[in-house]
């Protein structure tokens, strides 16, 4: 029989391969993994996000690009055989939405994959922006290059390519 696992701010332990569709609940499963999701019922107390929307998996995680407002991406892993799930091979990527009213994916709040809109700083790690700060920039955009970057851009930031990341320059401003 299959198992599935999920990794990302935290992973899961199904015991059985899971049909996920968009609108479906999960919350933390530690019997197997410290960082486990279990599929839920979403009025299930111990439910803690709920799937905007299934992808297939990707061996390489920056090529999976949620829509906006995803706070955790899950990754479920089909492991054939008694093996761990954990290494097993990416069958979907779950993009979550927490079901609290904590969104760290929303933007400018510090989280989830970089958008337009967030901050990022000196270093091109996401920042929330009202945290203030020396260093901290706004996202105008991202694209491949900095001349694509659009008006107003005037701290691009080239970053070491990616495999399946669809950008490799944050276009930002001061912040």
């Amino acid at each position: 029989m299959g198992a599935t696992t999920a990794c990302s701010q935290s992973s899961s332990d199904d015991h059985e391969a899971r049909d996920w569709k968009a609108g479906d609940c999960a919350g933390p499963d530690h019997s197997e993994s410290k960082d486990g999701y279990q599929g839920l019922d979403c009025d299930d107390p111990k439910a803690t996000i709920k799937a905007l929307e299934v992808k297939d998996g990707a061996i390489f995680t920056d090529s999976v690009q949620c829509p906006p407002g995803t706070d955790a991406i899950i990754s479920v892993k089909v492991s054939l055989g008694s093996g761990d799930a954990s290494d097993g091979i990416p069958s979907k990527t779950i993009c979550g939405r927490n079901l609290s009213g904590d969104h760290p994916g929303d933007a400018g709040a510090g989280g989830g994959q970089l958008v337009k809109g967030d901050c990022v700083d000196d270093s091109a790690e996401e920042v929330a922006c009202g945290g203030g700060g020396s260093g901290v920039s706004k996202v105008l955009g991202l694209t491949k290059t900095a001349e694509e970057c659009p008006s107003g851009t005037d701290r691009p930031m080239d970053l070491f390519p990616s495999p399946g990341r669809p950008y490799n320059t944050i276009c930002a401003t001061r912040a």
